[in-house]
């Protein structure tokens, strides 16, 4: 294909945007049309190396800024977002195939969560006393930043997912290479550039692009770079998984948000409409390509007829289309794999039995709403994580029973549970294993401060608020001898 109509994307490198080395390119092509939208640096791992040398060469003077100055730099990057927001919604259609709504959300909590950030950076020259033993010892709790941080950043909430990346670690003064997703190189770099806009120092903020095939290569290299003392990664568990014994092997930390598979628990006695319209949000927002989606409704099988039915009549409302229309609510999945999987999985289940109340079609990249009924835990659906425009109903004879089956998973990331009872519901709530759970409330949501990570397979350690603070700082113990102490030998 031509490239006449891709826009270009270089690497950030201390400060510089840059070709990758050898002037390697790849092409990203748009979801819903097709054409060529973006032709990115294909960066190796020597890119990747200087990437992280330029970060740690940075890091000293970084660290040592005043914690409100960092705060400035990063209310002047979320002010630049806010301005760029149409034209970074735009590249998020053209890239990823969001409707324009999505991605002027993604801008604006990414803003938010830049802001957010800012107003903790003083937090890391918090120290707390702690109580000694020893005579005229005085024993402190500390933290500094550890150095070079990594984040790795997936392409559906491209935006807040890539601003979560950075945006603690450089308010806490630690200096950031951004990896950028294979399907959003463009998209992943606004953020990149609003930072470097801002005015921060060379080399605070790095960006690395890399074309598919050698993404793997790029990782490792990140994650062996003597610099780097942490890694964060949004994305797949199979992925996740590797990224930690990579960088287990070189005794470094990561953070961990990893795949989902979350259950929306209706007990009996809940709002059906509430319950519906929750359920309608959480499974099919961004075609269902969130971490979060709700991916089986747990439904006391007493009204799972009467919820049904409105989930059905939600569903069949939704406009799904050309993500350019303002009208559309629903645009393409990401690629042909993403498609692919979503009927593979809806195949699957239908052929063991499992009945379609509506969807269950696709043109193109475009896949219709699905709700299927009837599922069993030898579907794949059961199990599987969809990441797609496709929600199950699995029926639950009583209030014991949904909890076994919100619990009969591998992932633990969000969760929900419905009734008109919030004690009961609260109660139902903390028997979930996920790391967030929502009564009365959709699967898919996020703020800036809040401890966002899950359990199991789900990943580890939190994103947002002070959660962040362990993340992404070296907690020291630092003690001061007053006067002389004795020794036994």
């Amino acid at each position: 294909m031509s490239t006449v109509s891709a826009e270009q994307q270089p690497l950030l490198i201390g400060g510089e945007w840059v070709a990758a080395d050898g002037g390697r390119t790849f092409e990203k092509a748009d979801p819903f049309t097709g054409d060529p939208v973006t032709e990115a640096a294909a960066a190796d791992p020597s890119d990747a190396a200087k990437a992280a040398d330029a970060a740690a060469a940075a890091f000293p003077a970084w660290a040592a800024t005043a914690p409100q100055e960092r705060a400035n730099y990063l209310d002047k990057a979320a002010d630049l977002l806010d301005e760029r927001a149409p034209d970074i919604a735009a590249t998020m259609t053209a890239e990823c195939g969001a409707t324009f709504g999505w991605g002027m959300f993604n801008v604006g909590l990414a803003a938010g969560m830049l802001r957010h950030a800012g107003s903790l950076a003083g937090n890391v020259d918090a120290e707390t006393p702690i109580e000694s033993k020893v005579p005229g010892l005085n024993a402190r709790a500390i933290r500094q930043p550890v150095g070079v941080v990594v984040g790795i950043a997936p392409w559906n909430a491209p935006v807040i997912l890539a601003t979560r990346a950075v945006a603690t670690p450089l308010a806490f003064g630690n200096t950031v290479v951004l990896k950028a997703s294979e399907e959003c190189p463009r998209t992943h770099a606004a953020i990149a550039k609003a930072i470097n806009d801002a005015g921060v120092p060379a080399g605070v903020i790095n960006l690395i692009t890399n074309q598919p095939s050698d993404a793997a290569d790029v990782v490792e290299a990140l994650i062996a770079h003597p610099a780097v003392k942490r890694i964060n990664f949004t994305g797949s568990t199979k992925v996740g998984k590797i990224i930690a014994q990579k960088a287990a092997a070189h005794l470094k930390r990561t953070l961990l948000e990893l795949g989902g598979k979350a259950p929306f628990v209706v007990l009996d006695d809940a709002d059906l409409d509430e319950a519906a319209a929750a359920a309608n949000f959480g499974a099919f927002m961004n075609s269902g390509q969130i971490c979060m989606s709700t991916e089986r409704i747990v439904v006391d099988k007493s009204i799972e007829d009467a919820l049904a039915s409105k989930l059905v009549a939600k569903a069949q409302g939704l406009t799904v289309g050309d993500p350019r229309d303002q009208g559309t609510m629903i645009g393409p999945v990401v690629n042909a794999a993403a498609a692919a999987r979503v009927k593979e999985l809806l195949d699957d289940a239908v052929a063991k039995g499992a009945s379609v109340l509506t969807g269950g079609d696709a043109d193109g990249l475009l896949v219709t709403p699905t709700i299927v009924a009837g599922v069993t835990p030898e579907m794949r659906i059961y199990s599987e994580e969809s990441f797609g425009p496709i929600v199950t109903v699995i029926s639950a004879d009583d209030e014991q029973d949904a909890i076994r089956i919100a619990n009969d998973t591998d992932y633990g990331l969000s969760a929900a549970v419905f009734s008109t009872d919030v004690a009961r519901a609260e109660g139902v709530a903390r028997q979930i294993q996920s790391g967030i759970v929502h009564v009365n409330g959709a699967t898919v949501h996020d703020e800036p401060q809040m401890p966002f990570g899950g359990v199991k397979d789900s990943g580890w350690g939190r994103f947002g608020g002070d959660a962040a603070l362990d993340e992404f700082t070296e907690l020291r113990w630092l003690t001061v001898q007053d006067g002389g102490r004795h020794y036994p030998i």
